[in-house]
């Protein structure tokens, strides 16, 4: 059932997840195609906020800050799943992989290979912010609009 702390806290990890992407975008090559990178992020940001933030945030404010980090954490750890898993097909369309089991597990190398990549202090920080935020205003939207 929609309701306003879900909306509040799937735009909150929305934005989150915008100015995360940025930040990774900065971080890598400029000659970097990057596609809908930024639009996927920030899809995944509403979905997690919208079924799990937004959801749980609305019982204490302790529960709210926890939700909401857990919410960036949900956020970043999906997205770093979408990503690696649309290089794999990338590469695997070049058939640059044996078998699917060897590109299925090319997922999990790839994703640790971009998370040491782009999980930079900034970064990491960003998305604690952005978490506790939509957490808080996740509870916050639940105390005005009941």
């Amino acid at each position: 059932m929609p309701t306003i702390p879900k909306l509040v806290a799937a735009l909150c990890l929305s934005i989150t997840a915008y100015f995360a992407s940025k930040m990774v975008m900065a971080l890598l090559p400029p000659s970097t195609d990057f596609g809908i990178f930024v639009q996927l992020n920030m899809g995944i940001g509403f979905v997690t906020g919208w079924f799990y933030t937004g959801k749980l945030a609305t019982t204490r404010i302790a529960d709210a800050l926890s939700y909401g980090l857990t919410g960036a954490a949900i956020l970043t750890f999906m997205a770093l799943f979408a990503q690696s898993a649309y290089e794999m097909f990338r590469l695997a369309m070049r058939h640059r992989y044996g078998g699917p089991l060897e590109a299925v597990a090319a997922v999990f190398q790839i994703g640790v290979d971009f998370g040491a990549e782009v999980f930079t202090t900034q970064v990491i920080v960003t998305l604690a912010i952005g978490g506790l935020l939509s957490g808080v205003l996740a509870f916050w939207a639940s105390l005005r609009w009941k």
